[in-house]
C-alpha cells in the first residue's frame, strides 16, 4: 500500500482564539463532553510519554482519571517502566488523539504522585478484579508465561476471600501539572489551527499563543 493513499483533507471545524475558553482545564472538559457526544471509543486514552535521565523515550496508552485545576491524573505501578523513569525525571507529555473529530491535545508538564489516601480511595473504588491484577502484576518485568499471571491470580483470590484488597505498596496516581497544552484542529490544506496554552510561572496567568502548522 502506498502511503499517498491515506492522504486526506482536514474540514471538519476551525478553532479561533475568540472560541477559546480562558483557562485550558475549561477548554479540555468542552473538547471531551464533544468527544464523548461524538462516542469516540475510550475518549480519555492518552499517550504518555516520558524519558530517563539520560533522555531515552518511552510511551504507552493510559487512561485518564482525573482532571481539576491542578492536573491530569492516572493510576499505574510506581515500579513499572513508566515508573522508574518517571522517579528519573518527572517531565512528561500527554496526547488525546481525537481522530475522528480531527483533534488532538498536547499536555506538557511535571508529574508527582498522588498521596497514598488519594491513591487508595481510587484503587478501592476499581472492580475486585482490577484490585487483584493490580497485585499479580510486576509491570513491565518478564515473565516465564501466561500461566504466571493466571496461578498468582487464583492464589490472591484465595488469600483474599471474604477479605478487603489493601493498596499494594507499589501502586498509586501521578498528577501532571501542565505547564503548556495545545489544542490541535485539522484544517484545509495542512493549515491546521494550533493553539496553546502556557504560562511562565507556575502561579502566572495563562498566556494564549497560537502555532505555525
Amino acid at each position: 500500500m502506498s502511503l499517498s493513499d491515506l492522504r486526506k483533507d482536514y474540514s471538519l471545524s476551525g478553532l479561533l482564539e475568540k472560541d477559546l475558553a480562558r483557562d485550558p482545564f475549561r477548554q479540555f472538559e468542552k473538547w471531551f463532553q464533544e468527544a464523548e457526544a461524538a462516542k469516540i471509543t475510550e475518549p480519555n486514552a492518552m499517550t504518555l510519554a516520558t524519558a530517563t535521565r539520560d533522555g531515552r523515550p518511552s510511551a504507552r496508552t493510559v487512561l485518564l482519571k482525573g482532571l481539576d485545576g491542578r492536573g491530569f491524573v492516572f493510576y499505574t505501578n510506581h515500579e513499572s517502566r513508566k515508573g522508574r523513569e518517571l522517579a528519573e525525571n518527572p517531565r512528561a507529555a500527554l496526547v488525546f488523539p481525537w481522530i475522528s473529530l480531527e483533534r488532538q491535545v498536547i499536555v506538557e508538564g511535571l508529574l508527582v504522585k498522588l498521596s497514598r489516601e488519594e491513591s487508595s480511595a481510587y484503587f478501592h473504588s476499581r472492580p475486585r478484579a482490577s484490585q487483584l491484577g493490580a497485585w499479580v502484576s510486576q509491570q513491565s518485568a518478564v515473565i516465564a508465561g501466561r500461566a504466571t499471571l493466571e496461578d498468582a491470580m487464583k492464589a490472591l483470590e484465595k488469600k483474599y476471600a471474604g477479605a478487603e484488597v489493601p493498596l499494594p505498596p507499589a501502586w498509586g496516581g501521578y498528577r501532571l501539572t501542565p505547564e503548556t497544552v495545545e489544542f490541535w484542529q485539522g484544517r484545509r490544506s495542512r493549515l491546521h489551527d494550533r493553539l496553546r496554552y502556557r504560562r511562565e510561572t507556575p502561579a502566572g496567568d495563562w498566556i494564549i499563543e497560537r502555532l505555525a502548522p
